[in-house]
């Protein structure tokens, strides 16, 4: 397993990038490679422990995930996606930076499928600080 960080900064206040996350309808908004979020619960669309679904990618492929832990108050969240055998893990952080926002994401998985995904994470974390 390989684990890599990648940050972005940008104008965007911390309480509205938060909310980028926490609702999954938001989630192809600002991710380029997500076209919707499928969720396995009936109850809303807020990001919460134990929370399962599919990620749509753009071109077909269903990603199924399920979201490990939530802290609204520290603004960080964790979740595992898995394409057949498998996994990564990515955990988002959330913080106040020079007056804008600073996001941060731990990507723990195999080398190939972490390096094939960072340049889609870059360019998504960088859409998510945007104002």
């Amino acid at each position: 397993m390989t684990g890599i960080s990648l940050s972005a900064w940008g104008a965007a206040d911390p309480a509205t990038v938060w909310e980028r996350y926490a609702d999954t309808r938001a989630w192809s908004s600002w991710s380029p490679q997500i076209s919707r979020v499928e969720l396995h619960a009936a109850d809303g669309h807020r990001i919460a422990p134990r929370l399962r679904g599919r990620v749509h990618v753009v071109g077909g492929l269903r990603v199924p995930f399920e979201i490990t832990a939530v802290d609204h108050e520290a603004m960080v969240w964790s979740w595992r996606v898995r394409v057949g055998p498998v996994t990564m893990g990515l955990v988002h952080r959330v913080a106040a930076h020079g007056g804008g926002t600073r996001t941060t994401l731990d990507l723990d998985g195999l080398l190939p499928v972490v390096a094939g995904y960072a340049p889609l994470a870059r360019l998504a974390l960088r859409r998510l600080v945007r104002p």
